[in-house]
C-alpha cells in the first residue's frame, strides 16, 4: 500500500507546483483579457481567488493572486491605451483603435466624455467597476488626447480596485463552501450576474414602444 500512496502523492501537484503554473497563467489571460475584452478576466481572478483562499498559505496566495491581476490588468490596459494612440495619431486609423470603437458604442462614449469632463481621473476608476464601462472610459480619453502617462496615473488605482472586487467575489466563494470546486461555481455565478445586471437594468428602463 506505501507504493500506491508514494504514486498518488507524486501525480497530485502539490501546492508550490500548483502556484508556479498558476500565477504566469493568470498573469497572462488578464493581460490577453485587457488587450483583446472576451476574456472573463473578473471571473479568471474570482477562480482563481477560490484556490488560493483553501490553499494552506491562503494569505500568501491570495497576495499573490492580488499582485498578480492588477499588474497585469495595469499593463494590458496601458499596452492597449498606447496602441490607441498610435491609432488616433494614423490617417487609417489601427485595428486596435476599431476593436475599442466597436465595443464603445456612441451613447456610451457620450456619457464617458461628459462624466470624464466632470469628475476626470475618478472616472477611470469606476471604469473598471462597471461591466463594459472600461473601453468607452478608455476611448474618452483618447478622444480628450490624454497622454499615456496621465491615463496610467488614473488608471493604476483602477486596476488595484477592480483585483480587489473581483478577489474578494472569490473569496466570499471560497469561504461559503467547503469544497473548491463549489466555491469556484458560486464565484463565476457571481461574476456572471454583475456583468449582465447593467444591460438588464438599460433594457427594462428602456422606454417600450406603444
Amino acid at each position: 500500500m506505501s507504493w500506491l500512496v508514494t504514486a498518488a502523492s507524486t501525480t497530485v501537484p502539490t501546492e508550490s507546483t500548483q502556484q508556479a503554473i498558476g500565477y504566469p497563467t493568470l498573469f497572462v489571460l488578464v493581460l490577453l483579457g485587457a488587450l483583446v475584452p472576451v476574456i472573463p478576466t473578473g471571473a479568471l481572478v474570482s477562480t482563481a481567488a477560490v484556490v488560493a483562499f483553501h490553499q494552506t498559505t491562503a494569505p500568501f496566495a491570495l497576495a499573490m493572486v492580488f499582485v498578480t491581476a492588477s499588474l497585469a490588468a495595469f499593463l494590458g490596459d496601458g499596452t492597449l491605451y498606447w496602441l490607441g494612440r498610435r491609432g488616433m495619431r494614423s490617417r487609417n486609423g489601427s485595428r486596435w483603435l476599431e476593436a475599442i470603437r466597436v465595443r464603445a458604442p456612441e451613447e456610451r462614449l457620450e456619457q464617458a466624455q461628459v462624466k470624464l469632463a466632470e469628475h476626470g481621473v475618478t472616472v477611470l476608476v469606476l471604469s473598471r467597476l462597471v461591466p463594459a464601462g472600461r473601453l468607452p472610459v478608455m476611448l474618452a480619453c483618447l478622444v480628450a488626447d490624454w497622454p499615456l502617462r496621465r491615463f496610467a496615473r488614473g488608471n493604476f488605482p483602477a486596476c488595484l480596485a477592480w483585483a480587489v472586487t473581483y478577489q474578494l467575489i472569490g473569496v466570499l466563494g471560497g469561504s461559503l463552501f467547503p469544497e473548491p470546486w463549489e466555491g469556484v461555481l458560486a464565484a463565476v455565478v457571481l461574476t456572471v450576474l454583475i456583468s449582465v445586471a447593467p444591460g438588464l437594468w438599460r433594457r427594462l428602463r428602456r422606454p417600450q414602444p406603444h
